[in-house]
Protein backbone atom coordinates (compact mmCIF):
# COMPACT_ATOMS: atom_id res chain seq x y z
CA UNK A 1 0.00 0.00 0.00
CA UNK A 2 1.43 3.33 -1.03
CA UNK A 3 1.56 6.24 1.42
CA UNK A 4 1.80 9.83 0.21
CA UNK A 5 -0.46 11.97 2.37
CA UNK A 6 -1.21 10.00 5.55
CA UNK A 7 0.67 11.47 8.50
CA UNK A 8 0.04 9.15 11.45
CA UNK A 9 1.16 5.59 12.31
CA UNK A 10 -2.49 4.48 12.25
CA UNK A 11 -2.01 3.79 8.54
CA UNK A 12 0.05 0.74 9.52
CA UNK A 13 -2.88 -0.74 11.44
CA UNK A 14 -5.20 0.03 8.53
CA UNK A 15 -2.84 -1.70 6.11
CA UNK A 16 -2.62 -4.72 8.41
CA UNK A 17 -6.40 -4.91 8.71
CA UNK A 18 -6.67 -4.86 4.91
CA UNK A 19 -4.10 -7.63 4.43
CA UNK A 20 -1.21 -5.76 2.81
CA UNK A 21 2.30 -7.22 2.90
CA UNK A 22 4.12 -3.89 2.89
CA UNK A 23 3.82 -0.13 3.12
CA UNK A 24 5.51 1.94 0.41
CA UNK A 25 6.24 5.38 1.85
CA UNK A 26 6.92 7.83 -0.96
CA UNK A 27 9.27 10.69 -0.09
CA UNK A 28 9.93 11.50 -3.76
CA UNK A 29 6.40 12.62 -4.61
CA UNK A 30 5.12 13.82 -1.24
CA UNK A 31 5.99 16.22 1.59
CA UNK A 32 6.39 13.39 4.13
CA UNK A 33 9.05 14.26 6.71
CA UNK A 34 11.74 11.92 7.98
CA UNK A 35 10.09 11.96 11.44
CA UNK A 36 6.73 10.91 10.02
CA UNK A 37 8.30 8.22 7.88
CA UNK A 38 10.23 6.79 10.83
CA UNK A 39 7.14 6.67 13.06
CA UNK A 40 5.14 4.84 10.39
CA UNK A 41 8.04 2.46 9.67
CA UNK A 42 8.34 1.47 13.33
CA UNK A 43 4.58 0.92 13.64
CA UNK A 44 4.49 -1.08 10.43
CA UNK A 45 7.39 -3.36 11.36
CA UNK A 46 5.78 -4.02 14.74
CA UNK A 47 2.73 -5.37 12.92
CA UNK A 48 4.71 -7.61 10.60
CA UNK A 49 4.28 -5.38 7.55
CA UNK A 50 7.49 -4.48 5.72
CA UNK A 51 8.09 -0.70 5.66
CA UNK A 52 9.67 0.29 2.34
CA UNK A 53 10.65 3.89 1.60
CA UNK A 54 11.29 5.73 -1.64
CA UNK A 55 13.89 8.40 -0.81
CA UNK A 56 13.85 11.75 -2.63
CA UNK A 57 17.20 10.97 -4.25
CA UNK A 58 20.36 8.89 -4.13
CA UNK A 59 22.13 10.73 -1.32
CA UNK A 60 23.83 8.52 1.26
CA UNK A 61 22.68 10.94 3.96
CA UNK A 62 19.02 10.31 3.14
CA UNK A 63 19.52 6.58 2.79
CA UNK A 64 21.31 6.23 6.12
CA UNK A 65 18.72 8.23 8.05
CA UNK A 66 15.80 6.39 6.47
CA UNK A 67 17.27 2.98 7.31
CA UNK A 68 18.31 4.06 10.81
CA UNK A 69 14.72 5.24 11.29
CA UNK A 70 13.32 1.74 10.83
CA UNK A 71 12.81 1.19 7.10
CA UNK A 72 13.34 -2.39 6.00
CA UNK A 73 13.85 -1.51 2.37
CA UNK A 74 14.56 1.26 -0.12
CA UNK A 75 12.84 1.82 -3.45
CA UNK A 76 15.34 4.13 -5.11
CA UNK A 77 14.15 6.17 -8.11
CA UNK A 78 15.95 6.76 -11.41
CA UNK A 79 18.78 4.23 -11.23
CA UNK A 80 20.42 4.40 -14.66
CA UNK A 81 23.79 2.66 -14.38
CA UNK A 82 25.59 -0.11 -12.55
CA UNK A 83 27.84 2.54 -10.99
CA UNK A 84 24.81 4.24 -9.46
CA UNK A 85 23.56 0.89 -8.16
CA UNK A 86 26.97 0.17 -6.64
CA UNK A 87 26.91 3.54 -4.86
CA UNK A 88 23.48 2.71 -3.44
CA UNK A 89 24.75 -0.63 -2.15
CA UNK A 90 27.64 1.15 -0.44
CA UNK A 91 25.18 3.50 1.27
CA UNK A 92 22.64 0.84 2.26
CA UNK A 93 24.81 -2.11 3.30
CA UNK A 94 27.37 -2.63 6.02
CA UNK A 95 30.73 -4.21 5.13
CA UNK A 96 31.69 -6.32 3.32
CA UNK A 97 29.16 -5.29 0.66
CA UNK A 98 28.88 -1.63 1.59
CA UNK A 99 30.06 1.18 3.81
CA UNK A 100 26.91 2.16 5.67
CA UNK A 101 27.67 4.10 8.83
CA UNK A 102 27.06 2.09 12.00
CA UNK A 103 24.29 3.26 14.32
CA UNK A 104 24.18 0.26 16.65
CA UNK A 105 20.93 -0.74 18.35
CA UNK A 106 17.89 0.96 16.87
CA UNK A 107 14.41 0.29 15.46
CA UNK A 108 15.74 -2.28 12.99
CA UNK A 109 16.62 -4.66 15.84
CA UNK A 110 13.98 -3.30 18.24
CA UNK A 111 16.69 -1.71 20.38
CA UNK A 112 17.92 -5.07 21.63
CA UNK A 113 21.38 -5.17 23.20
CA UNK A 114 23.14 -7.40 20.67
CA UNK A 115 26.78 -7.68 19.64
CA UNK A 116 27.52 -5.17 16.90
CA UNK A 117 28.42 -7.89 14.43
CA UNK A 118 25.00 -9.49 14.92
CA UNK A 119 23.25 -6.14 14.49
CA UNK A 120 25.05 -5.37 11.25
CA UNK A 121 24.45 -8.86 9.86
CA UNK A 122 20.76 -8.76 10.78
CA UNK A 123 20.23 -5.35 9.20
CA UNK A 124 22.07 -6.38 6.04
CA UNK A 125 19.88 -9.48 5.77
CA UNK A 126 16.65 -7.61 6.46
CA UNK A 127 17.22 -4.65 4.14
CA UNK A 128 15.78 -4.90 0.63
CA UNK A 129 17.32 -2.70 -2.06
CA UNK A 130 15.04 -1.96 -5.00
CA UNK A 131 16.44 -0.08 -8.00
CA UNK A 132 13.83 1.68 -10.11
CA UNK A 133 14.30 1.53 -13.89
CA UNK A 134 12.62 4.63 -15.30
CA UNK A 135 14.60 5.72 -18.36
CA UNK A 136 15.81 4.19 -21.64
CA UNK A 137 19.33 4.41 -20.21
CA UNK A 138 18.26 2.35 -17.22
CA UNK A 139 16.66 -0.24 -19.50
CA UNK A 140 19.83 -0.47 -21.60
CA UNK A 141 21.86 -1.05 -18.43
CA UNK A 142 19.33 -3.29 -16.68
CA UNK A 143 21.42 -6.45 -16.94
CA UNK A 144 24.48 -4.69 -15.51
CA UNK A 145 22.40 -3.21 -12.69
CA UNK A 146 20.93 -6.64 -11.91
CA UNK A 147 24.45 -8.06 -11.73
CA UNK A 148 25.45 -5.76 -8.86
CA UNK A 149 25.78 -7.70 -5.57
CA UNK A 150 23.48 -6.24 -2.93
CA UNK A 151 20.71 -5.24 -5.35
CA UNK A 152 17.57 -7.32 -4.76
CA UNK A 153 14.87 -6.02 -7.12
CA UNK A 154 14.63 -4.09 -10.38
CA UNK A 155 11.34 -2.19 -10.41
CA UNK A 156 10.14 -0.73 -13.69
CA UNK A 157 8.48 2.65 -13.17
CA UNK A 158 6.12 2.44 -16.12
CA UNK A 159 4.83 6.01 -16.08
CA UNK A 160 8.22 7.71 -15.94
CA UNK A 161 9.64 5.24 -18.44
CA UNK A 162 6.95 5.66 -21.08
CA UNK A 163 7.15 9.44 -20.62
CA UNK A 164 10.93 9.37 -21.13
CA UNK A 165 10.37 7.22 -24.22
CA UNK A 166 8.02 9.80 -25.73
CA UNK A 167 4.93 7.62 -25.38
CA UNK A 168 3.32 8.95 -22.17
CA UNK A 169 0.41 6.87 -20.93
CA UNK A 170 0.76 4.26 -23.69
CA UNK A 171 1.22 1.25 -21.44
CA UNK A 172 0.47 -1.18 -24.27
CA UNK A 173 3.01 0.31 -26.67
CA UNK A 174 5.33 -2.31 -28.22
CA UNK A 175 8.43 -0.28 -27.30
CA UNK A 176 7.42 -0.36 -23.64
CA UNK A 177 6.75 -4.07 -23.91
CA UNK A 178 10.25 -4.57 -25.31
CA UNK A 179 11.63 -2.63 -22.32
CA UNK A 180 9.71 -4.87 -19.90
CA UNK A 181 11.17 -7.94 -21.61
CA UNK A 182 14.72 -6.60 -21.56
CA UNK A 183 14.61 -5.81 -17.84
CA UNK A 184 12.96 -9.17 -17.12
CA UNK A 185 15.75 -10.97 -18.95
CA UNK A 186 18.40 -9.17 -16.91
CA UNK A 187 16.65 -10.09 -13.67
CA UNK A 188 16.29 -13.73 -14.69
CA UNK A 189 19.96 -13.99 -15.68
CA UNK A 190 21.21 -12.70 -12.32
CA UNK A 191 18.56 -14.14 -10.00
CA UNK A 192 16.98 -10.81 -9.07
CA UNK A 193 13.28 -10.09 -8.60
CA UNK A 194 11.39 -8.17 -11.28
CA UNK A 195 8.94 -5.50 -10.16
CA UNK A 196 6.51 -3.35 -12.12
CA UNK A 197 4.76 -0.17 -11.00
CA UNK A 198 2.39 2.31 -12.58
CA UNK A 199 0.01 -0.28 -14.05
CA UNK A 200 -2.35 -0.81 -11.12
CA UNK A 201 -5.34 0.21 -13.23
CA UNK A 202 -4.76 -2.57 -15.79
CA UNK A 203 -5.25 -5.98 -14.18
CA UNK A 204 -4.82 -7.78 -17.51
CA UNK A 205 -1.42 -6.15 -18.07
CA UNK A 206 -0.41 -7.01 -14.50
CA UNK A 207 -1.34 -10.64 -15.12
CA UNK A 208 0.66 -10.62 -18.35
CA UNK A 209 3.74 -9.25 -16.60
CA UNK A 210 3.44 -11.80 -13.81
CA UNK A 211 3.76 -14.34 -16.61
CA UNK A 212 6.92 -12.50 -17.69
CA UNK A 213 8.33 -13.03 -14.20
CA UNK A 214 7.16 -10.02 -12.18
CA UNK A 215 6.81 -10.86 -8.49
CA UNK A 216 7.06 -7.40 -6.91
CA UNK A 217 3.81 -5.57 -7.65
CA UNK A 218 2.82 -2.09 -6.50
CA UNK A 219 -0.69 -1.69 -5.08
CA UNK A 220 -2.67 1.55 -4.91
CA UNK A 221 -1.98 4.40 -2.49
CA UNK A 222 -3.78 6.23 0.27
CA UNK A 223 -4.87 9.12 -1.97
CA UNK A 224 -6.26 6.83 -4.66
CA UNK A 225 -8.10 4.62 -2.19
CA UNK A 226 -9.66 7.58 -0.38
CA UNK A 227 -10.71 9.37 -3.55
CA UNK A 228 -12.04 6.21 -5.17
CA UNK A 229 -14.21 5.34 -2.17
CA UNK A 230 -15.31 8.95 -1.73
CA UNK A 231 -16.34 9.33 -5.38
CA UNK A 232 -18.31 6.08 -5.24
CA UNK A 233 -20.11 7.17 -2.07
CA UNK A 234 -20.96 10.60 -3.47
CA UNK A 235 -22.33 8.98 -6.63
CA UNK A 236 -24.48 6.61 -4.56
CA UNK A 237 -25.85 9.41 -2.36
CA UNK A 238 -26.64 11.65 -5.34
CA UNK A 239 -28.43 8.77 -7.02
CA UNK A 240 -30.50 8.19 -3.87
CA UNK A 241 -31.65 11.81 -3.73
CA UNK A 242 -32.08 12.07 -7.48
CA UNK A 243 -29.26 14.61 -7.90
Amino acid sequence: MGVRQTRTPDIAQIAAACGFDALYLDMEHSPLSIETVSAICVASAGLGIAPLVRPPGHGADWIGRILDGGAQGLIVPHVNTAAEAEALVRAARFPPLGRRSVMGAGPGVRYRALPLGEINAALNANTTLVCMIETPEGVANAEAIAAVPGVDVLLIGSNDLCTEMGIPGQLRHPDLRAAYERVAAGCAKHGKLLGVGGIRGDAELQRDLIGLGARFLIAGNDVGYLMGAARADVATLRKLIGG
